[in-house]
């Protein structure tokens, strides 16, 4: 049995969770990607991690200046104390010929360089070294051989000296320099994409980490105050978490009876309808009964403001203010054209992991999918959310609603029902001269519920449910036939309501 590999953190947020806990020490690694994506910045939280480990950290720069360096650390809020700096634009060669030159191959050879370097290493003695870039050691080497044979050697000399290296180097895809590639330990490779519209998003990849396992496939990122934070994909089954399967109630009897008894811990309900037909309300219902229980929910918003949802919610007496200040109530808007999914799936973490909510809404998907545009497997994104919600126990409600405002023509922009393990249908009927509200579950794994279709209302004491609407035909079409009579003021015969 090969003895365990010892590790150590890279210094950027996320990184270490794709990398199952850090990178191996004493070997070399690559980050590669184009300029501006935060080499330089994931370059200094890696030296800066080292240092406060109490490592000795070096970093030598032969395309920036130190002042840029400096100015980089700075506009992250980062101390350059105990870090050293070597800056190599102004070199040691160039001031023993009497002059002061940038890198120029037909001028300065690589040896030259590769000895200053090496003067720098036997002083400092670095436990953690950064050199940017290796595109600037290329251009001098002017032959493929003989970089990869200087590279080689530098690799050797820091590895056998208890020093692990990153290498940079500017690079315009996965592919890049294979010739690096193929001389380090690991491969980080950025990227980014530039939609249409709304904001840049970057992501990466490890393209090969040896010794140890790693996460695959693509990572969102952002560059913030305070550096680079990393998004790991989400993958469900690294998540199990026990608990305890049980019904709760909506807060509406008649709703739960509509629903066979309530929803299940740990299912996912998709309320489906046009616009305006009550599907946040009746979520907001079930968010505020979670608070009366005593634990605590989540709701992000991508449609809805925030103050209209607190407006609205009031009106019908269900205030969120007060579950927000004590922090049982977490409320995110959500911007879409700003989103990444990585960024949304790491703040519906944080609510289940961090806050301990066990009810999340997601309102709506419509502008989750409107988010996700350019994606490709948004469908299989959700389902990861989704099932790792399940397993931990989070009891998630979705949103979304359908093209159209009444009959069999109306269409959702995407499907999603076979990911619900419950459906509701809200929808418009007209009667007796008013347009009214409906609601019916179509589906429920795991248990029965009822079949029939009820009048939805909202007023200023809650939401309404009647009882089954018997005397109509044809409701859902949106224009029914109404058997039965209106009853004074436009109200349904038999109509019960449900405080």
């Amino acid at each position: 049995m090969n003895p365990p590999t010892h590790r150590i953190q890279t210094g950027v947020p996320g990184l270490d969770e794709v990398l199952f806990g850090g990178m191996p020490r004493r070997r070399a690694y690559l980050l590669q990607g184009d300029p501006g994506l935060g080499k330089t910045t994931m370059a200094l939280q890696f030296l800066r991690s080292g240092m406060l480990a109490g490592e000795r950290t070096l970093y030598i720069t032969l395309s920036e200046s130190r002042d840029e360096i400096v100015a980089v650390a700075a506009s992250h809020g980062f101390s350059m104390d105990g870090i050293e700096i070597y800056e190599m634009a102004v070199t040691d060669a160039g001031e023993s010929q009497g002059e002061n030159t940038l890198f120029v191959p037909g001028e300065v050879e690589l040896g030259e360089r590769i000895e200053s370097m090496m003067a720098v290493f036997e002083r400092s003695a670095p436990q953690r070294v950064v050199l940017d870039s290796c595109s600037e050691l290329r251009l001098l080497a002017q032959s493929p051989l003989r970089f990869r044979r200087q590279v080689l050697a530098l690799k050797q000399y820091l590895t056998q000296r208890d020093c692990t290296v990153l290498f940079i180097n500017n690079s315009a895809n996965a592919e890049g320099d294979t010739l690096l590639q193929s001389l380090v330990h690991g491969v980080i490779h950025l990227e980014q994409l530039a939609p249409l519209y709304g904001e840049a998003r970057r992501r990466l990849r490890v393209l090969k980490m040896r010794e140890v396992a790693f996460r695959g496939g693509y990572h969102d990122y952002v560059i913030r105050p305070g550096g680079v934070v990393v998004f790991p994909r989400l993958v469900a089954c690294d998540h199990p978490v026990a608990f305890e399967p049980s019904s709760i109630s909506t807060g509406s009897a008649e709703l739960d009876r509509l629903l066979g008894g309530g929803l299940d811990r740990g299912t996912t309900t998709l309320f489906l309808g046009p616009a305006g037909a009550g599907k946040s309300t009746v979520a907001t219902e079930i968010v505020v009964a979670a608070l009366h229980r005593g634990e605590k929910a989540a709701m992000f918003l991508f449609d809805e403001e925030r103050r209209t949802l607190l407006q609205r919610s009031a009106s019908i007496g269900m205030p969120l203010e007060r579950h927000i200040e004590d922090g049982r109530l977490y409320l995110q808007q959500i911007e879409p054209a700003e989103l990444t999914l990585g960024e949304l799936v790491a703040a519906v973490r944080s609510t289940v992991e961090e806050r301990g909510v066990s009810t999340v809404v997601i309102d709506s998907l419509n502008g989750y999918t409107h988010a996700l545009a350019d994606e490709q497997f948004a469908a299989l994104h959700l389902h990861e959310l989704l099932s790792y919600l399940r397993q931990c126990g989070v009891t998630t409600l979705l949103t979304m609603a359908q093209h159209g405002m009444t009959g069999s023509t109306m269409v959702t922009p995407v499907d999603v029902s076979y990911l619900a393990d419950a459906v509701l249908v809200f929808g418009y009927f007209e009667a007796g001269g008013r347009v009214r509200k409906a609601v019916a579950v179509v589906k429920k794994r795991g248990g029965r519920h009822e079949d029939t279709i009820r009048e939805l209302s909202f007023g200023p004491d809650g939401i309404g449910v009647g009882p089954p609407l018997e005397e109509f035909r044809g409701i859902l079409t949106g224009v029914p036939v109404y058997l039965g009579d209106v009853g004074p003021g436009g109200n349904l015969m038999g109509r019960t309501r449900v405080e």
